[in-house]
């Protein structure tokens, strides 16, 4: 201890240095994620470390045959999901047959997530996304500590057109996140074989739609000074839709906002649904507070957005295009039924992403709409967050 009772400027650091350390505090990693919503995330990370896993509210895992039997569903259905932060719940809804509506099968626990309410805005933030996501099968082949995963496609195109940044946004086994949902290994078991089955019976592509809350009118009314209102108020369109009708929305993107319209019953997997946008919005959703986009009024044409690359800087943000659906289709030729190329049958090379985030898929090839980026268009590759 010689050195820290020595004179000079040796002894002085020293003890200035012992006197910092000292007198900080542990710095806490749930601060920034308990500041107002769903304070229950301490206690599951809590059980979940306790190993005292499923987490309450958990269906019977051993017995998803049987209930998809009581329910008329079979592995290899569409599947689509839906996920509400307030409430740490995750929706999977699948689809009988194709002139069917969606039935929901299981509504999960989900372990862990972070931020607040409010969508993600940028790389780093700590905040997990809300919006309407695509996730491709090529979003599901992932390498590193989360096999059994599928990548969000944050940011989507309506997310990139905001300005919104990030990477690697997962739904992932485990308890801890950045960024991501977390729902522990078992569960995420049982929601990667459904999603892996029914890519393997065709149904390339599943909808997942992440709310704040469930948007019923009781909520939005609550929620009616929030600074993201206007943002939910588009989000409760997607979600009245699917009250509505058990299936999932349409949707393309108009004035850097998100559209919606009622899908159809063929339209699960199928990637030329999007952008065909046909009635504008109901009565009852324009009385709840919505405002349609401008090309959602009738006689305005409708489009899908895509991101295309400006001459001006690699490093500013992407130009944006509207194209015509049909223009669409001639860019993007089918290649099998859905539209889409067929998953291979031999296991590709899969990609492992940096130590700094969660694992992902080498760049978003699809904007999470059903639109594929023009080639050049910007890409955020860091880690996730």
């Amino acid at each position: 201890m010689r050195w820290l009772t020595g004179k000079g400027w040796t002894g002085r650091w020293a003890l200035a240095a012992l006197g910092l350390a000292l007198s900080c505090r542990p710095a806490s990693a749930l601060v920034i994620e308990l500041d107002d919503v769903a304070s229950d995330r301490v206690e599951r990370q809590r059980a979940y470390t306790r190993g005292a896993t499923p987490l309450p509210g958990t269906p019977d895992l051993a017995n998803l045959d049987g209930r998809l039997e009581a329910k008329g569903l079979a592995r290899g259905n569409p599947i689509f999901i839906r996920i509400f932060k307030e409430t740490s719940e995750l929706e999977l809804w699948m689809q009988p047959a194709k002139d069917k509506p969606f039935v929901l099968l299981a509504i999960y626990p989900i372990c862990h997530w972070t931020g607040s309410l409010g969508p993600k805005l940028k790389e780093g933030d700590r905040q997990s996304p809300e919006g309407f996501y695509t996730v491709r099968w090529q979003q599901t082949r992932l390498f590193g500590r989360w096999q059994q995963a599928f990548n969000l496609g944050f940011p989507n195109v309506y997310d990139q057109i905001n300005g919104r940044t990030g990477s690697h946004i997962l739904v992932h086994g485990g308890c801890s996140s950045v960024g991501c949902y977390a729902m522990t290994e078992q569960v995420q078991a049982e929601i990667f074989g459904l999603a892996i089955a029914a890519i393997e019976k065709g149904h390339h592509r599943f909808h997942v739609h992440v709310f704040p809350f469930r948007p019923t009118d009781e909520a939005m009314q609550r929620h009616r000074d929030h600074l993201w209102i206007d943002f939910w108020r588009d989000l409760k369109a997607g979600y009245d839709s699917f009250e509505r009708t058990r299936l999932p929305p349409r949707f393309a993107i108009c004035e850097r906002r998100y559209q919606v319209s009622d899908g159809e019953p063929e339209d699960a997997g199928n990637p030329a649904a999007h952008g065909l946008l046909r009635p504008p919005a109901t009565p009852a959703t324009l009385a709840s507070g919505y405002v349609p986009p401008r090309c959602e009024i009738p006689g305005e044409r409708n489009h899908v957005a895509r991101v295309t690359p400006t001459a001006a800087s690699p490093d500013e943000p992407a130009a944006v295009a509207p194209v015509p659906s049909a223009a669409r289709e001639r860019q993007a030729p089918a290649r099998d039924a859905f539209g889409e190329p067929p998953p291979p049958q031999k296991p590709r090379r899969r990609v492992r992403a940096t130590e700094k985030g969660e694992p992902g898929t080498r760049g978003n090839q699809d904007n999470g709409l059903g639109v594929r980026l023009a080639p050049g268009a910007p890409r955020v590759h860091a880690g996730g967050g």
